[in-house]
This record gives structure tokens, sequence and C-alpha cells, in this order.
């Protein structure tokens, strides 16, 4: 109408000015015909263009009594409907308000759990499955927070990829896990080789190639020992620099593991350009793997593809020594879950792997 305000606010996120409504049903009216807009493409400059919307409404009186305070609620409801899947929209309502202040909260609290000492890494057994000898661990981060206890990592490592911070947290478990793993070396424990979880945004923008040489020159960790587990879908953008960095990290001697594997859409080239060592097929496939074909098939491609390439591959979420014995059945080589260890800490992973009798988990 003549008197509704558009206006640009900064970027990508522009914010429309409906005064004189005396409900929120126009407001909403309105939310929906901008996105049955947004649904076409658009053409420019003879490219064809799809863009996505989302999209917050605050209702004055009851979600802010001046411009300022709209605007912010607004906004908060405009990240609930990215959160929600992108191309939607959301009213404003408190519990926003009251969610928004307790990632907030947790967001400043994560930007000082280095400082303060709260990460932890807990260690998992990997196994090979016919013999049942140990062939090494996973680190796996955790965060002991003072007041809250044990954060899950599902609720902070999304926290720390969306703002950076997994990038100084990526530096420190790598520094950890390498130094750890030197120690039990250097204490006599079979243990011979640790795999690092590496996020998508370390390898855009977390100089991962100096923090691995930071971590291996430190800890005089031999580089053969240090695996990087890097997911599927975080080579989906891969770039020519994450390439040459995978590349030299490959020179190096580091072993390169590709995580839940068979989630992702990306180009298998890359397991030849970048001369993967190991797949680690995913959880999802593997808890059913007893009684569903369709997840029987799906392992059993994903062993065939490997081993036609020279690859080993690893299995995750093995609770059950009949799942074990099905994958070893299908000829994978590896195998990590509850039915040998749930995450521990280093001491205690040292106690089990002093006691462990690869007879005990070996398949025949």
């Amino acid at each position: 109408r003549s008197n509704d305000t558009l206006c640009r606010q900064s970027g990508d996120e522009f914010a429309i000015l409906l005064p004189e409504q005396d409900s929120s049903e126009p407001a909403g009216y309105l939310a929906e015909k901008i996105m049955r807009n947004f649904k076409e493409p658009f053409s420019l400059f003879g490219h064809t263009l799809s863009v996505s919307v989302s999209l917050g409404v605050a209702v004055a009186p009851n979600d802010g009594k001046d411009f300022e305070a709209l605007l912010r609620n607004a906004d908060t409801a405009m990240y609930q409907a990215k959160q929600q899947g992108r191309q939607t929209w959301c009213y404003f309502d408190q519990a926003m308000n009251r969610e928004a202040l307790e990632v907030l909260t947790l967001v400043n609290d994560l930007r000082q759990a280095v400082e303060r000492e709260q990460m932890r890494l807990y260690y998992q057994p990997q196994v090979d499955l016919r013999s049942g000898r140990l062939l090494g661990v996973e680190a796996l981060v955790r965060w002991q927070h003072a007041e809250r206890g044990l954060v899950s990592p599902a609720q902070f490592i999304p926290l720390a990829e969306e703002t950076g911070l997994i990038v100084p947290i990526g530096h420190w478990i790598l520094q950890e896990a390498c130094r750890q793993a030197m120690l039990w070396k250097r204490a006599g424990l079979d243990i011979p080789q640790v795999a690092v979880n590496i996020s998508a945004v370390q390898l855009q923008h977390g100089n991962l190639e100096q923090s691995v040489l930071q971590a291996l020159a430190s800890s005089q960790l031999p580089a053969a020992m240090l695996e990087l587990e890097i997911t599927e879908s975080s080579l989906i953008d891969k770039t020519d620099q994450v390439l040459d960095t995978l590349k030299r990290l490959k020179a190096l001697g580091v072993r390169l593991s590709i995580d839940d594997f068979g989630t992702g859409y990306s180009s298998l080239a890359y397991l030849r350009t970048l001369a993967v060592d190991k797949l680690k097929i995913d959880q999802s496939f593997v808890r059913d793997l007893p009684n569903s074909a369709d997840s029987r098939a799906i392992v059993t491609a994903i062993v065939h593809m490997a081993q036609s390439l020279g690859l080993t591959t690893i299995a995750e979420g093995v609770e059950e020594q009949a799942i074990a014995r099905t994958l070893s059945e299908l000829d994978c080589h590896e195998a990590q879950g509850y039915l040998y260890s749930r995450p521990l800490p280093a001491d205690q992973l040292g106690e089990l792997v002093a006691g462990w009798r690869a007879e005990d988990w070996a398949i025949v």
C-alpha cells in the first residue's frame, strides 16, 4: 500500500513496516504472499535465479511498543524461520527470546571454554573385526561446563561451527589428541593411531595444515599415527584450496578418512584425487543391519566399492555382536561402537588397552 514501507537493512536483510493494522492477520497474509512470489525463479540479465526467503513477523504492541523492539523481535523470528529449514516464516513469541538468550549465554561460555580448561577428550576403540585386534582410537570432544555439567556435543558443536569457534576448539583437539597419543606410545601401550574429526569450517577457514603441523611438532607424534576424519558432506563445496591442503597433509603421511560415508551427495572422484585411506560407514546403515535388507544392500555396495579402490572400511555404531558378525560376513574390515566400549577418558582408555585381549573380540 502507499503508506507501507520497504527498506534494505543490510546485506540480504530487508524490513517491511505495515502501519495501522488491527491484528496480525494482514501481516501473515503478506508473509504468505511474499513466500508464494519467491517460489518462482527470477530472470536477471539472461540468467535464471532461485532465491530462498526466511521471514519473521512482530506485531505491536504485544511484540514491542517501539520500532527498535519490533525490529529486534522480527529478526529473532526470522532466525527461527531459518532454523526450520528456510523458505518459511514465523510469528514472534516470547519463548524465542528465552531461547535466543539461552543460545547467547551458551555461545559466550563456549568462547571461554578452552581458556578455562573445560574441554575434555574421550576416546573410543576401533577394532579389527576378524582378529579383534585394537587398531586405534577416535578422539571425541566433550564440554565439562562449570555449572551445566557435561554439555552434549549435539548441543554445542553446531553452535561452535556457526560462530567459527570450532576453529580454536579444533586446534586444541588436534594438540591434545596428538599429545595423548604420544604419551600412550611412550608408556608402551599398543594404540597404532588416533583419529580426529575435522569440521568443514576448519577445512575452509581454520588454517588446518598449520594446526596439524603444530600438533605433530609439539607432540613429536609420527604423522602416520594421526588420522583426520572428514565428513563426506563437507567435500560437496570443496575448493581447490581445500583439496590442495588435504593433498599436502596426505603427503606428510597423515591418514585420511571419510566420515558418515553414504549420507552425502558429492562426487566420488575425491576418493582417488585425495588418496583417501578409509571409508567410515554411517551408523544409520549399521544399527538395523541384521534385520534390514536395504541396510545390508547399502553396506555391501560401500564395502565392494572400497575394495575395488583398495580402501579400508570401518563401521560406526556397532552395539551388538550380531551386527559385528554380519559386518564381518560382508568383508567390512573394522568396527567401532558400544559393543567394544563407550568413549572413555584417557586414563580409563589406557587401562582398557592394557588389558585388551584380541581373542575376546575375534570373529571366527
